[in-house]
């Protein structure tokens, strides 16, 4: 019987499937990939890196086509990676044989995922933590942003996946389809809050403010307090709904939230930004109600630092990031003294 399978899905990606399986496979007994509906060689390219490949009629369901692919494993433990994904690093603990032993057992492995938001890394990573360390007989259920189900304990390990599905192109290339998905998912389960997020996310990142902000009010409303996403829905809501101009709303939102997220630079870099934009849109209160806080939630960026041990964190926005922001904004104040030890740490 086998330890260890990489299990993926996956459909015309030739650009990238072999940095994915060339990533795992010092690390797996077996590579299989389920292929849903490939026009170029992205079968061709995983059987010749010794992945077993298989063929699924799409269904427009990310669950059942999961599902299809678990079931083509014999493992004890089944590695599931998309082929915008590679494993980046910590897998020789983490995917080790004790930690994942041959008789396997009831944990579901949660690992971080870091993905790119730019090309050039400017705009930081985006750090989430997602089950994809799954023990034998773990399912999937939901059409989209689907998630294994069963009376599993959930262990975070130290394995960390790089992605750039989030880069522009890749955006494009497949947002019509998600965001089809997800209307859809949510006709048959309105009220599922992370959906709405999810969907929230999709109008965000094609410049559509007023849809986004209006999901994630929808998502807010829903979700539950111990939701293991609710800080990165509290951080992009802050960002979606200053964006549509509902300034009220997300000082409201800041304000509820605060005691909750003392400790989040991200949710500090997020409030400091909103209370820029008040002040640009109240500049008669500017110095005396906004810039102070701008100025304050960006120091506390640094004064905790770096979390990525909090889903939806960005890297930077706890070093790098907030001071660039804390430079630019003495810079613009014409205090080029106060701005030059941040533009230092900025660029150190």
């Amino acid at each position: 019987m086998t330890r260890l399978a990489l299990v993926m899905i996956a459909r015309d990606e030739a650009a990238a499937i072999a940095r994915a399986l060339q990533s795992a496979r010092p690390h797996v007994e077996r590579m299989i990939v389920l292929d849903t509906g490939s026009t170029d060689a992205t079968p061709a390219i995983a059987a010749g890196l010794g992945a077993e490949v298989s063929h699924f009629a799409w269904t427009d369901d990310f669950a059942a086509a999961r599902n299809a692919a678990l079931a083509l494993s014999d493992a004890a433990w089944n590695l599931v990676l998309d082929a915008d994904e590679w494993v980046e690093s910590g897998a020789a603990g983490a995917l080790s044989a004790e930690a994942l032993p041959a008789a396997g057992g009831d944990v579901l492995g949660i690992v971080r995922r870091d993905s790119a938001l730019d090309a050039s890394g400017a705009a930081g990573r985006a750090q989430c933590w997602i089950p994809r360390v799954l023990p034998r007989g773990a399912r999937y259920e939901g059409r989209i942003h689907e998630q294994p189900v069963g009376p599993w304990r959930e262990r975070r390990l130290p394995l960390v996946l790089g992605h750039d599905g989030f880069l522009p192109e890749a955006l494009a290339r497949k947002g019509g389809r998600n965001e089809a998905l997800l209307m859809q998912a949510l006709q048959a389960t309105p009220q599922d809050a992370y959906l709405w997020f999810h969907l929230a996310k999709e109008h965000q990142a094609r410049g559509r403010p007023a849809q986004a902000a209006a999901c994630f009010a929808e998502a807010l409303r829903l979700a539950p307090a111990d939701a293991p996403w609710r800080h990165g829905l509290v951080v992009r809501a802050l960002t979606g709904l200053k964006s549509a101009g509902r300034l009220d709303e997300a000082l409201q939102l800041a304000d509820a939230e605060v005691a909750r997220w003392s400790d989040s630079p991200d949710f500090y870099f997020a409030v400091g930004d909103l209370y820029l934009e008040c002040a640009a849109q109240c500049p008669d209160r500017a110095l005396a109600d906004f810039l102070p806080v701008v100025e304050a939630a960006w120091k506390r960026c640094l004064e905790i630092g770096e979390r990525p041990d909090l889903d939806g964190a960005v890297a930077g926005r706890g070093g790098r990031l907030a001071a660039q922001n804390l430079a630019a904004f003495y810079e613009t104040l014409g205090q080029p003294d106060r701005a030059a030890p941040y533009k230092a740490m900025a660029e150190g």
